[in-house]
């Protein structure tokens, strides 16, 4: 089932991806046809992504070509810049302040004490996703860290209500960098996005000009797969059985 956008997201929730690309246009054809997303025109040059009508998703071009072609994903707060300082009192860096998105909202990046980068999303007119956890959508972001310790401790204390609360249904998770990738591998999120069946998923990126970074393998949170675009960002293919029973 949809969400309803007129309710903010709470804070510590998952309420946004972007991917930064050197190409929006191949971007636009490759996710268009893996999940099926159509697209508008959106703030500064971005486009959004939709499913079924609702938001799920931005491309944005890169504006620097020394930057990572990476997805992001944003957590909500009703205050940006007092959760930014509660970041950097924590051990993690703020790497841009909060800076206004036209009227849809207020947006920042920040760091963990290892270094993954995520964001942070305070919303005015955009609360975030339109649909979210239903195929094609985004469904999980799993933190790869080198210690887990350290991560659960900042993430705890910072999203504290989101991961433990009384209504609490995280769809945020965390693992070792080493239990998927290369130890070199730096701290980083992983977008996770629904789909029907892993397999089918990657013989459409593979197809499409994308490489399969780390074949499908089982998770508490169901079957995953690691992937590249046809411009080398990364993200992941779920496979979860409620899938069907959500939609």
């Amino acid at each position: 089932m949809a969400e309803n956008r007129a309710s903010a997201y709470g804070e510590g929730v998952p309420c946004w991806v972007d991917a930064q690309l050197p190409d929006v246009e191949a971007g636009k054809r490759f996710y268009g046809e893996l999940f099926g997303w159509t697209f508008e025109d959106a703030y500064g040059g971005s486009v959004w992504a939709h499913r079924e009508g609702e938001p799920v998703a931005a491309l944005a071009r890169k504006t620097d070509g020394r930057l990572p072609t990476v997805w992001t994903v944003y957590f909500a707060t009703p205050d940006v810049e007092a959760l930014a300082d509660r970041v950097w009192a924590a051990g993690g860096q703020v790497v841009t302040a909060p800076v206004p998105v036209g009227d849809l909202g207020l947006a920042a990046l920040v760091t963990d004490p290892e270094g993954a980068v995520f964001g942070l999303w305070e919303p005015g007119s955009h609360p975030g996703f339109g649909k979210r956890h239903e195929i094609g959508t985004f469904g999980w972001a799993e933190l790869y860290a080198r210690d887990t310790e350290t991560a659960n401790t900042f993430y705890g204390d910072l999203f504290h209500d989101a991961l433990f609360g009384p209504d609490a249904r995280p769809d945020f998770g965390r693992a070792a960098v080493s239990d998927v990738f290369p130890a070199e591998m730096p701290p980083h999120f992983l977008v996770h996005f629904a789909v029907e069946e892993c397999e089918t998923a990657l013989r459409t990126v593979n197809r499409l000009g994308g490489r399969v970074q780390a074949p499908p393998f089982e998770t508490s949170y169901g079957k995953v797969a690691v992937v590249t675009d046809n411009q080398g960002a990364s993200f992941a293919v779920l496979e979860r059985v409620r899938w069907a029973v959500e939609r």
